[in-house]
């Protein structure tokens, strides 16, 4: 309920209201809110339910306490609750039942703390002094947070490439093996497919932070995210196909800002035509994972895509990875492509169609459902350097030259010198 990175401060709402389903409990907390200078009016009759009714059409206070008592689903009423609730509220909760799983449930679902009935004068006094003190203390540790952080950009030159699959099985790995807190953010609106990849329904959390940017806060990511293991959560969506994408691209940073300050690790897998209409939201990723394969259009496009990255994002990290790579079937060939891109290839990723299939069947992501391949070494090894070179941040790893803007893009290549070793080939069969 409340967001432990929020800091607190004047907002115009009331500091505190109580709703609780007895007399005898407001006979407790009347007096020790006076103490506490605050109105003993906002201490209304009634519970939860109540409470969720008053919220939903006034502003939540800074402090609210709130009575489970009548309440025969507790958890889920809070999130009932959390649904009204203004981002940073504290929430201290009274009840009657004295169960520690209720209990670590209820401090796990954002609430400050949880009373038992009946309310100790004492007790309700140091519990409202400690939120108090929650609310209006600074966060010193935002900034040690966001120092650790590293965000990833997964996107593929061309579709069909295999970005969507690798950005999966990097937060996975980042999540499952390494156990960093990790947030994967797919940003193909329509088509993802990173919530089915991990066998999971996306929600609507994308869809409801692009209409809303004003919502997106601590609370609304704790609400809105689903979670894949314990330290991995998604945000994806399946809009309907006839729903346009309207937005100005300020959800997508509210929600990298978010993911900063909640997550060690954040995952994006970020179709490469958002870099055209949102160019910003590669302003703060720290590695860029440029996903292709070995053909003549990916060649042309990988060369695009570098030299974009270096004139927009000179501080990012890229990373090229050839994907479902086959030794003497490639259009072009290791040696051509590096040659044309004017880089090198950092990591090759073999092809295997029987490891892919055996992951969509088994609903996992490719990585985890195939730990002794050698592709999913080939991923593993592409997420340690991730991790080794994130956290540098000195500036582009493998970035193309800069082509001067008289060159064609297909002067970069040698074509009569590729189609000179194709026709041998064809020779010698």
């Amino acid at each position: 309920m409340n967001a432990p990175w929020k800091s607190g401060g004047p907002n115009g709402r009331d500091q505190f209201a109580a709703y609780l389903c007895d007399e005898a409990s407001l006979d407790v907390l009347r007096p020790i809110a006076i103490e506490m200078g605050w109105q003993p009016e906002k201490c209304n009759k009634g519970g939860l339910r109540n409470a969720v009714q008053s919220l939903a059409i006034t502003a939540s206070p800074n402090i609210l306490l709130v009575d489970l008592s009548e309440s025969g689903d507790p958890l889920n009423d809070i999130n009932a609750l959390a649904e009204v609730c203004e981002p940073g509220t504290v929430v201290v909760a009274v009840g009657q039942v004295n169960d520690v799983r209720l209990y670590r449930d209820l401090i796990a679902s954002g609430i400050h703390d949880y009373l038992l009935k009946p309310l100790q004068p004492a007790q309700v006094r140091d519990t409202l002094a400690q939120a108090q003190a929650v609310f209006t203390a600074p966060r010193h540790h935002d900034g040690g947070i966001a120092k650790s952080h590293i965000s990833t950009a997964v996107i593929g030159t061309r579709g069909g490439v295999g970005a969507s699959t690798l950005a999966t099985s990097l937060a996975w790995l980042f999540s499952a093996d390494n156990k960093l807190p990790t947030a994967l953010l797919d940003l193909d609106i329509h088509f993802g497919t990173g919530a089915l990849t991990l066998d999971l329904e996306p929600g609507r959390g994308l869809t409801d932070a692009i209409e809303n940017p004003s919502r997106i806060d601590g609370l609304f990511i704790e609400r809105a995210m689903i979670r894949a293991n314990d330290n991995l959560a998604i945000l994806s969506a399946e809009a309907p196909i006839s729903t346009p994408l309207m937005t100005d691209g300020s959800a997508f940073l509210q929600l990298e800002e978010e993911f900063r300050q909640a997550f060690e690790m954040t995952v994006v897998d970020l179709p490469r035509n958002m870099l055209i209409n949102f160019p910003q939201l590669v302003a703060e990723v720290n590695v860029v994972v440029l996903v292709t394969e070995l053909t003549l259009a990916s060649a042309r496009d990988t060369i695009r895509m570098l030299s974009w990255f270096k004139a927009n994002a000179p501080h990012t990290r890229v990373i090229i990875v050839a994907n479902k790579m086959q030794s003497g079937v490639a259009e072009i060939s290791k040696t051509d492509f590096e040659a044309s891109i004017e880089t090198r290839i950092h990591v090759s990723i073999p092809y295997d169609i029987k490891a892919a299939s055996l992951a969509a069947k088994l609903g996992q992501t490719f990585v985890d459902a195939n730990r002794s391949t050698r592709a999913g070494s080939a991923i593993r090894e592409l997420s340690r350097m991730i991790i080794e070179e994130g956290g540098e941040g000195a500036g582009p790893s493998g970035s193309a030259k800069d082509q001067g803007g008289k060159t064609s893009l297909l002067g970069k290549f040698d074509l009569k010198g590729i189609i000179s070793k194709a026709s041998k080939k064809e020779t010698a069969a």
